[in-house]
């Protein structure tokens, strides 16, 4: 509750990391990145220990230095994660925060051609980055992944397309079950499109870029809508396929199926053995999500259910979608206490 910063135990270490795999991607976005890696206490006083990471990432437009934004009668999230290392008594880890923003709001940390090389970058270059600065422990069994609705979309999906780097995951109101989360979206896209912009999303972005962004309600499902589509439907080319007719707005099924593929829930049987292999998943969300992402939670965990995946934590919470910081210190110290 205090009004000001307060003075770190452990300490957060600034870095930057200059990626390979991300000098072509397709948007022209910065491929030098900001990294910022949380050293908890025990580091420096246990020289010869080695310690787990836990991976933090973020949501929807997320970049690294929002982090450190603070809200009225509220710590901010880097002091929540001093606290619960230096202060409540949680087994020691890294925690880093790595920044997979882009020029269309986030990458949904996968690989696109739409977007860019995110997971790739994620886990073999931010991943590899930090274990030679760190005295981590190796292997997957050592190392978490967590995060908040986009973020906590890529802390289910990432451990499972590689779960030879990540043996640990946390979501919190992660992106799940699309056809609660997206397809509501799709006709307010639509008819912003057709009112204000002539049912052309070029039109849109010109427009978008020339003024302080979201100062209109219609910015919100067109710009997430795109990015979606960026992420989920993109051709080899870059070219982005939308999953609905601009002048009918009819459902494109063939396009909706290539989004569907990338939905946590549908892809848990496809990738049943990497969940099996999880040393902590972590699943939760507010009651009164705005985008259904309790119902996604607990689809979700159903699934995990029916692939005999039991061992497993789930909460639903009294909360929307929004102001949900709190909830991270209690996902950190469940990878914390498991990934030891």
């Amino acid at each position: 509750m205090e009004p000001w910063s307060r003075k770190m135990v452990g300490r957060f270490d600034a870095l930057e990391i200059e990626s390979a795999v991300l000098g072509d991607n397709p948007l022209g976005d910065p491929h030098v990145r900001p990294l910022w890696v949380y050293v908890p206490p025990a580091y420096d006083a246990e020289p010869d220990r080695r310690f787990p990471s836990i991976y933090l990432i973020q949501g929807m437009t997320g970049q690294v230095d929002m982090w450190w934004n603070r809200t009225a009668f509220r710590p901010t999230t880097p002091e929540r994660i001093d606290r619960l290392f230096a202060e409540e008594d949680c087994p020691p880890a890294l925690v880093v925060l790595a920044d997979c923003w882009t020029s269309y709001g986030g990458a949904q940390f996968i690989d696109s051609p739409g977007t860019g090389r995110y997971c790739e970058y994620l886990c073999d270059e931010v991943v590899s980055f930090v274990d030679a600065r760190y005295r981590t422990l190796p292997g997957p069994a050592h190392r978490g992944l967590t995060g908040k609705s986009s973020g906590g979309y890529g802390a289910m999906v990432v451990p499972m397309l590689r779960p030879d780097v990540f043996g640990g995951l946390a979501t919190h109101a992660g992106d799940a079950l699309f056809e609660l989360c997206y397809l509501r979206e799709f006709p307010d896209t639509l008819r912003a499109l057709r009112n204000e912009y002539d049912g052309s999303y070029e039109k849109f972005w010109e427009e978008f870029r020339s003024r302080p962004g979201f100062t209109k309600q219609s910015d919100y499902p067109l710009v997430n809508t795109y990015a979606m589509a960026a992420c989920y439907s993109a051709n080899e080319d870059g070219s982005i396929d939308l999953p609905f007719d601009l002048d009918s707005g009819l459902l494109r099924d063939d396009v909706w199926q290539r989004w569907l593929a990338w939905d946590p829930v549908r892809m848990a049987p496809r990738h049943a053995e990497a969940l099996r292999s999880m040393r902590a998943i972590y699943i939760d969300a507010g009651t009164q999500d705005e985008f259904f992402l309790d119902l996604g939670a607990e689809a979700f965990r159903r699934e995990l259910e029916e692939l005999g995946i039991t061992d497993v934590f789930f909460e639903l919470f009294d909360a929307g979608h929004g102001a949900i910081e709190y909830r991270y210190p209690l996902a950190i110290r469940y990878l914390a206490e498991r990934l030891q």
